[in-house]
């Protein structure tokens, strides 16, 4: 199936670009200085998009528009900055596809087409080699299945890790996989690769979601409703130490990083029955809007230089 492009072209100002320039040879140990250091999907009039941020939201860029649908997201980048990962529906939206994109928006490809089932959540591998991601559907002898699935990089050898049921998983420093457990209640595990030597991190009545690994490695953010509300927290990698980062009386959701790990991402719903998204130390203190009508943000670490100069004079700059 044919897949068009819609996004608009404009420079950008000199000054941003000789800034992109700059950090662009930067190296992941000083990645927190990159001027897009965020991934998301952003909702403008019934359509979404995905877009690149500061962690200030100073600076938006949009990378692609839905592909098909006007439904995009779950964006991920992969670890070279070269290429980005997200999720687009087919089919009045019954059939969930991942595809990836060049970091400019360019050559889109459709890897997942399987009809009737949800294919979301996708995360690279360290080496880029590798996307894992979430496939759920309605099995008519086993109902609802929730399962973790790995493709190469191209979308080639999809297979299924057939011990572990669950969803919004992630690769770790050291090729483990970081994910949650199917719901009633979903806890968060690790495992290795194929499945074996699960470790359960939360054992609780509540549901706990959507984990995110720290750029140190030694937390995770994620979600619970373990207070009678889906909020934030934040744990140690062993499960210890949970500690609470928002109060709010509306649900949280999609947590990530910032790139130094000083801050946690997280989307909030607004009035207009959308999301923005927050920041907040992960030591609970100063939370503050970043991002208007936002939502599945992810942490970006690197943009590949090659790719940077080209990123820049073809993307559309916002402004909040």
């Amino acid at each position: 199936m044919p897949i068009k492009k819609y996004t608009g072209i404009k420079s950008l100002l000199l000054s941003i670009f000789i800034l992109g320039l700059a950090v662009g040879c930067q190296t992941n140990k000083t990645a927190s200085s990159l001027p897009l250091s965020i991934i998301y999907g952003h909702k403008d009039e019934g359509n979404k998009a995905i877009y690149l941020s500061d962690e200030e939201g100073k600076i938006r860029v949009k990378v692609v528009d839905a592909p098909v649908s006007n439904t995009i997201g779950y964006p991920a980048v992969s670890p070279t900055g070269k290429q980005i990962a997200f999720y687009s529906k087919y089919d009045k939206r019954r059939t969930w596809s991942i595809h990836t994109a060049d970091i400019d928006g360019s050559n889109i490809r459709r890897l997942t087409n399987v009809k009737n089932v949800w294919d979301s959540a996708p995360a690279w591998s360290t080496d880029g080699k590798t996307i894992i991601f979430a496939r759920e559907y309605e099995d008519v002898n086993e109902g609802w299945r929730e399962e973790i699935w790995l493709m190469n990089a191209d979308g080639t050898e999809q297979r299924q890790i057939r011990s572990l049921q669950g969803r919004a998983a992630e690769f770790m420093q050291d090729g483990r996989i970081l994910f949650q457990s199917k719901a009633s209640p979903s806890q968060i595990s690790i495992a290795n690769i194929d499945g074996s030597n699960v470790i359960q991190l939360t054992d609780d009545e509540s549901n706990n979601m959507s984990p995110k690994i720290s750029p140190d490695g030694l937390q995770i953010a994620y979600l619970s409703n373990r207070d009678g509300n889906q909020e934030v927290y934040v744990m140690n990698i062993d499960g210890s130490n949970h500690k609470r980062l928002t109060r709010n009386r509306v649900e949280e959701w999609d947590p990530a990083w910032s790139t130094d790990g000083a801050k946690v991402f997280f989307s909030s719903q607004n009035v207009y029955g959308f999301y923005d998204i927050y920041k907040v130390n992960k030591d609970g203190s100063s939370i503050k809007k970043v991002l208007n009508s936002g939502s599945q943000a992810a942490t970006v670490f690197h943009i590949d230089k090659s790719y940077l100069e080209r990123f820049f004079k073809t993307r559309q700059q916002y402004k909040q």
